[in-house]
């Protein structure tokens, strides 16, 4: 029987364990994690109001494994060798026949007290609890919420979320009755922040800051995170408590290979998701970089539309054809701000933004719903 290996628990891995199964492979599956949970990352914004705690976030997949059928390895990825038909990790070796790469991406700290003096959101629930934590401690003060990107690779960004906790926070704290012992600071070092959202998303997201008192800094680079302030190439911010979303690079593990590398350190793709000259290899979501427009995003939609074109190219391959599914572009989120949320959609013909409304709150929240259930 044909073997699949998939590394990675997170969403695009996921989504190609139920794309074999939907199309009916002979195959066996093969998962590698460390960890037997999806981290449902958008929720990671609920936590500082208590609206959502890690065991809601944290969804074991237990009984999503047994239900497709589905070996799990438990163990960390150390290597990839033979073209991708050998996979070393810290409890074992296994072959395959296809591989499928999706075990995420890391964040760059190479800024300077970054580690020490910021919070980073997106590293899971320990760091949403934190925040929570923190703010209920504090009788007032400066928050500084900003992000960076990779320089050498400007797609490998996710500033999103950072909007969300930005607006997410003074909501809660408006409704707390604490807001005005609070000053709220945005900070970036592009003067239009999130510009791959599209312009009239960067307008509408400033015009919401400007409603909300929230203070900016824009278009100046940090240059280090100190205990008490942010500083940048241009000016001192200060700060009680700094969230900061780094860019992104390749996994750690990636540094052992021979796989092909772009510039910025993820693995190099083709439009179909194959990893650039090797078959039977693909790789998805953050782990990998991909042709395409410059708004690109690495966001779990974008995994799941990779993971669908890595299937069927699978399945091409399966059949003895050439692959012929390119993964399709689109980016697609509300940025959610505890009590309204503002759409953002792009794709290769259209981009709409559209603003602040209750229904899209409700509906990023019923959307969680949705989307966990099959993994419940």
């Amino acid at each position: 029987m044909t073997h699949i290996v998939i590394l990675g628990s997170g969403f695009g891995a996921l989504t190609t364990v139920r794309q074999i199964r939907k199309r009916n492979l002979d195959a066996k599956i093969t998962l590698v994690s460390p960890n037997r949970f999806l981290a449902y990352l958008p929720s990671l914004i609920w936590m500082p109001s208590g609206m959502r705690k890690a065991s809601d976030i944290n969804v074991d997949l237990g009984n999503f494994f047994t239900k497709h059928n589905v070996t799990w390895h438990q163990g960390s990825v150390t290597n990839v060798t033979d073209g991708g038909r050998t996979v070393e990790t810290d409890t074992g070796t296994l072959s395959n026949d296809y591989l499928v790469i999706a075990t995420g991406s890391r964040f760059i700290k190479k800024l300077p007290g970054i580690t020490e003096h910021a919070i980073i959101p997106c590293e899971g629930t320990t760091a949403g609890q934190m925040i929570h934590d923190r703010i209920a401690e504090m009788d007032g003060g400066t928050i500084a919420i900003g992000f960076g990107t990779n320089p050498k690779e400007p797609k490998a960004v996710r500033g999103g979320p950072m909007f969300e906790f930005l607006f997410g926070i003074e909501t809660m704290l408006r409704r707390q009755g604490r807001r005005d012992k609070f000053n709220l600071v945005f900070f970036n070092g592009s003067p239009k922040p999130g510009n791959r959202l599209g312009e009239k998303a960067v307008t509408g997201l400033l015009k919401q800051m400007a409603k909300r008192g929230i203070t900016t800094y824009l278009g100046a680079k940090p240059t280090r995170i100190e205990a008490d302030k942010v500083v940048t190439e241009r000016e001192e911010i200060p700060a009680d408590l700094v969230l900061m979303m780094p860019g992104l690079t390749g996994p750690l593990w990636l540094d052992n290979t021979d796989l092909p590398r772009s510039e910025g350190g993820f693995i190099q793709s083709d439009a179909k998701c194959r990893v650039q000259g090797l078959k039977g290899t693909y790789v998805i979501g953050d782990t990998g970089s991909y042709p395409g427009p410059e708004w690109l995003a690495k966001q779990a939609h974008q995994a799941d539309l990779q993971a669908e074109a890595a299937v069927a190219n699978i399945a091409d391959e399966m059949a003895g054809k050439e692959p012929s599914h390119d993964f399709k572009a689109e980016l697609i989120c509300i940025v959610d701000t505890q009590d309204t949320g503002i759409l953002v959609f792009r794709n290769e013909k259209r981009s709409i933004f559209l603003p602040p409304l209750k229904i899209f709150h409700f509906a990023k929240r019923i959307f969680e719903g949705m989307y966990l259930r099959p993994y419940r």
